[in-house]
């Protein structure tokens, strides 16, 4: 059960690929207090410059784990609430209700989470909608953005009171 003291939210990168998503993603929960878990293999390093960019100079304020793989991360996380994200669901993302300490699961930009990932977590698994047919999905960053947002909305973050969450 998560506490005050506790980050409202987390984020988990499964595999993330592209440095500056990630550093944009590390931007955004700096902001707002999220904590980042990455889930290596990663496709690049931690000390990539685009990633330190991307990041700007916020990277001492980002609330970072990383785990080795995914067994690991869920092992340092038993018990947590994992909402996934995938452009293959069918949920809205609108639908999820998310609740204090849980973890907003998003894949690698080029595939996604593993299947298996997506089959243990099959009733928490939601889609950000796209209304076109030529777009496949969203770059990574803005769909965390949406879901980080949507999270902080449900839990009443967002009036204004820096100490709201």
């Amino acid at each position: 059960m998560p506490t005050e003291s506790d980050p409202p939210l987390h984020v988990v990168l499964v595999h993330p690929e592209i440095p500056p998503n990630t550093g944009s993603i590390a931007r955004l929960c700096a902001a707002t207090g999220i904590r980042l878990h990455l889930i290596e293999p990663l496709g690049f390093s931690l000390d990539d410059r685009y990633l330190k960019r991307a990041g700007l100079d916020y990277w001492p304020h980002v609330d970072l784990r990383v785990h080795p793989n995914w067994q690991a991360y869920c092992a340092a996380n038993a018990g947590a609430r994992r909402l996934l994200f995938s452009a293959r669901a069918e949920r809205s993302y609108v639908e999820a209700e998310i609740r204090r300490g849980d973890h907003l699961v998003f894949g690698c930009e080029t595939k996604g989470l593993p299947a298996a990932v997506l089959a243990e977590h099959g009733e928490h698994v939601y889609v950000i909608p796209i209304f076109t047919a030529h777009v496949r999905s969203l770059n990574l960053s803005n769909a965390v953005s949406i879901a980080a947002y949507e999270g902080l909305r449900q839990l009443g973050c967002l009036s204004g009171d820096a100490g709201a969450c």
